[in-house]
């Protein structure tokens, strides 16, 4: 009973959460400063023309009613049509949203697989010279904006160096090459058996990926140094080491796995945060993913898309949170 009241509850705070973000994005939408009305239709249609979109597009009715209206789409999977491409917005969400999935995914792997290792290092060697530098490195990733290093990359290892492929997902011979099947290129690639494809895919994300790794690589390392230090301070890691056991079996099965349920939490909002926060990378590497579809449809006033794209994104957030807490269950015994 106590675990199905438990799901009960946390099923219940998901519709209210949702609840929450369709409602705030739907008035996101209606306070923008731009008519949606003119951005279909343009600025110079006749007075007749935009009353007449005006009314097909549910503008003259209460704004009670046009919620209403905007949640019965969002029950059927309708999240309006795009000006700019005349697709609906889901289609082109599920068009573009892989291409972020498969950037920040890899941003998070490189960030996770190099940002815990040196945080536990750190905290093992506080106050020392190592402990300095990781610091160092930290803060530099937290200070220096995203768009600099990304400009800077492009300038020295692709116009300078000429080591480093340049903007976009794919050199145009394989563009169109590979057969679609999970939106993953490098994955497609490897489906399809085109290793040339795959290695070119793998070549332009290494730029941008790292850029997203380091920043996110940053937090992680800070957040795992103190965690680390208040496990080390621990009575059990001090009465492991009274005990004569090794450095390495205290710190990574003893100290560690407590840091671990901590790290839960982290991760999960690490990677929601480079789900959300492609924007500029992708922008600045041409990457043609749900940032640059944001971005273009917010320039050109196309509303739809930055409403269905801003819900699609909370949403993101709302279930990673979930599944950290379903984790939590699996990992920590005390919260059962």
């Amino acid at each position: 009973m106590p675990a199905l009241k438990s799901m009960v509850n946390t099923l219940g705070s998901l519709l209210l959460t949702l609840f929450g973000l369709a409602l705030l994005t739907f008035f996101i939408g209606r306070v923008m400063p731009t008519d949606p009305v003119l951005a279909a239709v343009g600025d110079n249609a006749p007075q007749a023309v935009v009353e007449r979109v005006r009314q097909e597009m549910g503008l003259d009715r209460p704004l009670w009613y046009q919620f209403g209206h905007y949640l019965n789409q969002l029950l059927h999977g309708d999240l309006g049509r795009s000006v700019l491409t005349s697709n609906p917005v889901l289609t082109d969400i599920a068009r573009f949203f892989p291409a972020t999935l498969e950037l920040a995914t890899a941003a998070v792997m490189v960030a996770t697989l190099l940002g815990v290792p040196l945080g536990v290092w750190a905290a093992v060697r506080q106050g020392k010279g190592i402990d300095q530098a990781i610091r160092v490195v930290c803060l530099a990733g937290h200070s220096l904006p995203v768009f600099v290093l990304a400009l800077l990359s492009l300038l020295i290892f692709y116009a300078v160096l000429g080591i480093a492929p340049g903007p976009g997902r794919q050199d145009i011979i394989f563009q169109d090459m590979v057969p679609q099947v999970t939106g993953l290129l490098t994955v497609d690639s490897l489906l399809a058996g085109d290793y040339d494809a795959f290695r070119d895919a793998l070549a332009h994300m290494v730029q941008p990926v790292l850029i997203m790794a380091y920043f996110s690589m940053a937090y992680i390392t800070r957040m795992t140094r103190t965690f680390m230090l208040n496990a080390l301070g621990g009575e059990f890691v001090i009465t492991a080491r009274a005990k004569g056991l090794s450095s390495a079996r205290v710190i990574w099965r003893h100290a560690f796995p407590t840091v671990a349920v901590q790290l839960i939490t982290v991760l999960a909002l690490t990677y929601a945060g480079l789900l959300e926060g492609a924007v500029i990378t992708e922008n600045v590497f041409a990457w043609p993913g749900l940032g640059q579809y944001l971005t273009t449809s917010l320039m050109n006033a196309d509303m739809n898309p930055v409403i269905g794209a801003t819900l699609i994104v909370g949403c993101v957030y709302v279930v990673l949170n979930l599944l950290a807490d379903i984790l939590y269950r699996l990992w920590d015994p005390r919260v059962k």
